[in-house]
């Protein structure tokens, strides 16, 4: 099996040190030196995200509540926006310094999510619940070099008190996370679809969904991803980036017909191997 290094050109949703882990935005006008924000929202805000070699593009400050972060990746690499909480009135030099000590993260650190990996020129996005307090945006993709991170895609995000309320989204599937499997509540329709995303393990995990070229399959992708010779052999389209049990999120994918790959990459809690290694990948196939 490729190491989680290899694997992550394609879906860029490794673990780093035993982590899985401005200004203005159009969408609420919200400024970069707002200390409270009330904006009532039927629906989720809206918050977008770009990344590139290697920064995000990101609002200082967000207001609490249901929000759908869009991401865009710009590449030329691939690459993700993991959102980790900081908890105890830790700040993003303090997950800096955390991060430069190998082990297991401390434990104010709280892996929430956000959207995987998108290829290169493409957009993924994930609806979260944001509780007031210190976050960190940061990429964890590494190519065989040092992390994204190490290279400066990590950004500090602060989300204050709102009154605004908004609903979850409909969903129309449910995949539940489980160790080590994906179980969906019903196939996945072509067409735009929201999937509900809902951690029932005992320990973290990820969906980093790939639709396969024509003609390829699950075993045909995991055997290129052991050499990564040629050509890829099926495109990253984004998912939920790594998320701690009881947890539940939304994206939102444009399916068309044709054959999926459902995996996680992130490290098991016991030995370390990727989670792809104790079976929890899945094919799917949209009709």
């Amino acid at each position: 099996m490729a190491s989680l290094t290899t694997i992550a050109v394609l879906a860029g949703s490794v673990a780093v040190a035993g982590f899985t882990i401005n200004g203005n935005i159009e969408h609420g006008s919200l400024r970069a030196d707002s200390s409270r924000v009330e904006a009532p929202a039927a629906k989720a805000r809206v918050v977008e995200v770009t990344g590139e070699d290697f920064k995000f593009d990101a609002p200082d400050i967000i207001p609490a509540g249901l929000t759908q972060f869009r991401f865009i990746n710009k590449g030329p690499s691939l690459h993700h926006m993991a959102i980790l909480k900081l908890n105890d009135g830790k700040t993003i030099d303090d997950l800096r310094a955390a991060l430069a000590n190998p082990g297991p993260p401390p434990k104010w650190v709280k892996e929430l999510g956000g959207p995987n990996a998108p290829d290169a020129g493409r957009e993924s996005n994930a609806t979260v619940m944001m509780q007031p307090g210190n976050y960190a945006l940061i990429c964890f993709v590494d190519l065989g070099g040092p992390p994204h991170f190490a290279k400066g895609m990590i950004r500090p995000l602060r989300v204050v008190p709102s009154k605004a309320a908004a609903a979850a989204p409909k969903a129309d599937a449910t995949i539940t996370l489980v160790d080590y499997n994906f179980k969906l509540s019903n196939p996945i329709k072509a067409g735009t679809r929201t999937i509900r995303v809902h951690n029932a393990a005992q320990q973290h995990h990820e969906v980093e969904l790939v639709q396969l070229n024509p003609g390829t399959n699950l075993e045909q992708f995991m055997k290129w991803m052991d050499k990564m010779e040629g050509p890829p052999l099926g495109k990253a389209i984004g998912g939920i980036a790594g998320m701690e049990p009881g947890m539940t999120q939304y994206f939102t994918a444009d399916f068309t017909p044709g054959n999926y790959a459902l995996i996680c990459f992130l490290p098991d809690a016991k030995d370390g191997k990727p989670h792809l290694a104790h079976g929890m990948t899945q094919q799917i196939t949209v009709k």
